[in-house]
């Protein structure tokens, strides 16, 4: 938290916005890989390993197709760089991505299908160059989602009762999807100039890392819970110039679920997503669900979202606990809302038996234009015992919205200048009655 005499634009997203990348040795050497069709993975992998083992340099894949029949693990001091051209493409098939490994799924740890690209406890790793990766993640992972319920809660209930992590084993018949690109417990980590493709679940997933900069990625994955990119307890992150269409939620913030994420207690802390376009068929800005284990510091700025559910939105319930708080948002254009431009949702799928209501507070949103809103302006609905406060949003414009403000559970909300359906909301507005119940809206 800073000084009221200090601006956080300038003493934390200031250095934030130039934050150091990797320090990569000079170097490099070509990965010399098989033909179209044949498994180019062990040649990479012995590339990358004995540029590695020779103190760290740049990995050249050149153009062409490469198909990848398994996991590609980045190592210390080396980056891998994709020329113009280049495609690798992964198998799809879920047998070559075990056997299981570390990781954190939707905000729980397990030992499951391992991310397509990935590391383990490195510094100084990248992606870099014009290529492209394919996932391949509509092959068979896909299909998975209607049916991963029992595995899904099966693994929330480790969390739950504090199963150790090494008996969490997710293997071959169990349907958790990886994610495309996770690193882990890693640090200064460089994503940059990629196009991602097709991914089985999240996309980019760095869990427990910190100095981590996406720089001028594309997203172009429409697949179920294919977030664009979600920071998951992670220390000093930039995001800046990528393009993401993404089949939910665009930039997804996470800190972790429930009792798990209490056990890790590793917050995310200090994130800058700027000059970015967004198109998502879910959510645009987003900080939660899995927020448990807190985030605090965070700073979204001069971002384009096309058209999404909810564009600026804070969501956690009653089970995870956790706090959302010193959050900074200024220079959004949004062209459609569909359900919210603006929404502060404690309750967001609970199981309404929880005792952990989160808590979100200092929250500054600034020079938002928006042209439609389908039902709501602003929503902001907090938790009876833990209501939302200190919320300052100024030079709101929204052309057209069907209900402009709902507005309960809320302490210290002001409104400066903001002028919905042609109207300024009053500054300090009146907030609705405890018993008056929220509507059904799209999660």
């Amino acid at each position: 938290m800073t000084s009221v005499h200090e601006d956080p634009w300038l003493t934390i997203a200031g250095p934030l916005a130039a934050l150091s990348g990797p320090r990569i040795p000079a170097g490099a050497m070509v990965a010399q890989l098989p033909g179209s069709g044949q498994d180019a993975l062990p040649a990479l992998r012995a590339t990358i390993e004995r540029c590695h083992a020779g103190g760290g340099g740049r990995v050249v894949v050149p153009p062409g197709e490469h198909l990848l029949r398994g996991p590609l693990v980045l190592l210390s001091r080396v980056e891998v760089h994709l020329e113009r051209g280049c495609t690798l493409r992964f198998s799809g098939e879920p047998a070559d991505f075990l056997p299981p490994v570390f990781q954190r799924w939707e905000g729980t740890e397990v030992m499951s299908h391992s991310p397509l690209i990935t590391a383990q406890g490195a510094t100084d790793i990248a992606l870099t160059g014009d290529g492209i990766i394919d996932g391949q993640g509509s092959r068979v992972f896909a299909g998975w989602q209607p049916h991963q319920g029992p595995h899904q809660e099966r693994l929330r209930a480790y969390g739950r009762d504090g199963v150790s992590v090494g008996q969490r084993v997710f293997g071959a018949g169990t349907l958790l999807r990886p994610s495309m690109f996770q690193p882990i417990s890693c640090e200064r980590v460089l994503l940059s100039g990629v196009t991602l493709r097709d991914a089985p679940f999240w996309v980019i997933h760095p869990t427990y890392c910190r100095q981590v900069i996406v720089r001028g990625v594309t997203v172009d994955s429409l697949n179920h819970n294919n977030d664009g990119c979600d920071p998951d307890s992670c220390e000093d992150v930039l995001v800046e110039d990528c393009t993401f269409s993404t089949g939910d939620d665009a930039m997804a913030i996470k800190a972790g679920r429930d009792a798990d994420a209490w056990r890790v207690a590793r917050p995310t802390r200090r994130v800058l997503v700027r000059n970015c376009r967004l198109n998502s068929r879910i959510n645009g800005l987003c900080i939660g669900s899995e927020m448990s284990g807190g985030v605090s510091e965070v700073f979204m700025q001069d971002c384009r979202i096309a058209s999404a559910a909810s564009v600026l939105y804070l969501k956690g319930n009653r089970d995870r606990g956790g706090a959302i708080e010193d959050v900074h948002m200024r220079r959004i254009e949004v062209g459609r809302a569909e359900v919210a431009v603006i929404r502060f949702e404690p309750n967001y799928k609970g199981r309404g038996a929880g005792r952990h209501p989160p808590a979100m507070r200092r929250v500054r949103i600034a020079d938002v234009r928006c042209r439609a809103a389908d039902a709501f302006g602003l929503f902001i609905d907090g938790d009876a015992e833990q209501p939302v406060e200190d919320v300052v949003l100024s030079r709101i414009v929204i052309d057209q919205a069907q209900q402009p403000l709902w507005l309960r559970h809320a302490r210290g909300v002001r409104c400066e200048q903001v002028l919905i359906n042609g109207a300024e909301i009053p500054v300090e507005p009146q907030t609705l009655p405890p018993e008056v119940e929220p509507p059904a809206m799209r999660q």
